[in-house]
């Protein structure tokens, strides 16, 4: 699986993650794309946020499901979340690792060490956050 916190998520909880992120891409809005994906968060707070994706004609308007999610959870409990492990998938059986928007939005809010579960070629996939962003923007402020 990868780094420390990885070996704290029982395949259970991360299973059950999921299976919530299955559950919300039934409710995507993807008439372009036919591409229904869905995203689960867990929180440190222990709630569970999903999202799903919603497409526009101006397809660069589209939100995935992972940043729909985030924006949801900081709607619901504010800025300071933290996000402890995030479950991918799709209704099309393709692989669907977030993209790189998604990874960067992402990276506001998760340790590096949380683990990511998503549709692969393979079946699914996890692996630690930092693995999916190696070289993340940051803004050190002086």
């Amino acid at each position: 699986m990868g780094p420390a916190m990885m070996t704290n998520q029982p395949h259970e909880a991360l299973e059950a993650l999921f299976n919530l992120a299955e559950q919300a891409a039934k409710n995507a809005y993807a008439p372009y794309s036919k591409f229904r994906v869905g995203a689960a968060l867990r929180l440190s707070n222990g709630e569970i946020v999903t999202g799903t994706n919603v497409e526009n004609v101006s397809f660069g308007l589209t939100i995935c499901a992972e940043r729909a999610a985030v924006v949801r959870a900081v709607s619901q409990f504010g800025p300071q979340i933290r996000i402890e492990a995030v479950a991918v998938a799709n209704l099309n059986g393709l692989p669907s690792p977030p993209c790189g928007a998604c990874r960067q939005v992402l990276a506001e809010f998760i340790a590096p060490d949380a683990p990511v579960v998503f549709s692969s070629a393979e079946g699914k996939r996890t692996m630690a956050f930092s693995e999916l962003l190696p070289l993340g923007f940051a803004m050190k402020l002086q």
